[in-house]
C-alpha cells in the first residue's frame, strides 16, 4: 500500500475535520484504462482551495495561541478520467484495473480510518468535500451563484429531519447565512428564486450521519471564479469559511 501512496495525499490531523478533494488530480495513469461514461474533466484547483483553507483553518488557531491544529485530509491526485473516487466502486473504474481497484480502496479506506480516529478521541467528525463547477455551465433560468452546498436535503448532517426553524443553526446554515451577510451569492440560500442545488455526492452521503453515527458530511462546489479567476473573492470565501468551520468545531457537539 506505500506505493498507492503516491497517487493519494493525506494525513492524519489533531482536529476533528477531515477535508477531502476527489476530483482535483491531473495524474494520468497508462496503466489504467480511462473510462468510457460519466464526467471525466478535473475540478480545477479544488487541492489549491483545500490547502489554503487548511492553511487559513491553522492561521486562526495560531492566533488564538491554541497551538498548532491541522485537519485530517485525503486529495486524490489521480486524474478523475482514470478513477472518480466520488462514485461507487462498480462505477468508479475499468473493473479490470487492479491498480486502480486499490487506489479506490485506498482511498476510502483513508477516509474511514479518520472518521473512526474522531469518533474515538472527539466523539465526533466532520467532512468537507470539496468540488468546483463552471459558472457558465449552470442550467438556464438558475440564479448565479459562487458556492453550492450539498447535504441531501440535511440527511449528511442530521440522521432524522429536524424543524426548519433549526435549520439555520446547522452548519450549512451558518454558511448560508454569513454569505448573504457579506454579498457572496450561494445556493441553497434564496428561497424565492429557482436554485441550482445538488444533494452530494457518494463520499458526501456514504459518510454522513444517516450511515454513521455522530459523522457529519457537506460537499462545498467552488465556482471557478473562486477556483481560478478572482483571487480576492477567493480570499474573502475561504477566511469567511475558515470562521464558521472552526466556530463549529468548538461548539458542543449534538
Amino acid at each position: 500500500m506505500d506505493e498507492i501512496g503516491k497517487y493519494v495525499k493525506y494525513n492524519q490531523g489533531n482536529l476533528p475535520l477531515i477535508i477531502t478533494v476527489p476530483h482535483g488530480g491531473i495524474l494520468k495513469i497508462d496503466e489504467i484504462p480511462e473510462r468510457k461514461s460519466g464526467i471525466r474533466g478535473i475540478d480545477k484547483n479544488t487541492i489549491e482551495i483545500a490547502v489554503e483553507l487548511i492553511e487559513q483553518i491553522k492561521k486562526k488557531y495560531n492566533l488564538q495561541k491554541k497551538g498548532p491544529k491541522l485537519p485530517c485530509f485525503a486529495f486524490s491526485l489521480v486524474s478523475r478520467s482514470n478513477i472518480d473516487l466520488n462514485r461507487e466502486k462498480s462505477k468508479a473504474f475499468v473493473s479490470t484495473s487492479k491498480l486502480a481497484n486499490e487506489i479506490y480502496q485506498f482511498y476510502h479506506s483513508k477516509i474511514e480510518e479518520y472518521i473512526y480516529h474522531n469518533l474515538d478521541k472527539f466523539n465526533r467528525s466532520l467532512l468537507i468535500d470539496i468540488h468546483g463547477f463552471e459558472s457558465d455551465k449552470r442550467p438556464p433560468g438558475f440564479r448565479d451563484v459562487e458556492i453550492i452546498l450539498g447535504t441531501n436535503n440535511l440527511k449528511t448532517l442530521f440522521p432524522e429531519p429536524g424543524p426548519k426553524k433549526e435549520h439555520g443553526k446547522n452548519v450549512r446554515g451558518k454558511i448560508v447565512k454569513r454569505f448573504n451577510m457579506i454579498g457572496i451569492q450561494i445556493a441553497p440560500g434564496h428561497h424565492l428564486r429557482k436554485e441550482y442545488v445538488l444533494t452530494g455526492g457518494y463520499i458526501t452521503k456514504k459518510y454522513g450521519a444517516t450511515n454513521i453515527k455522530n459523522s457529519q458530511s457537506i460537499q462545498i462546489e467552488f465556482s471557478d471564479r473562486i477556483r481560478i479567476h478572482d483571487k480576492e473573492l477567493r480570499n474573502r470565501v475561504l477566511f469567511n469559511l475558515a470562521e464558521i468551520i472552526i466556530h463549529e468545531l468548538e461548539k458542543d457537539f449534538s
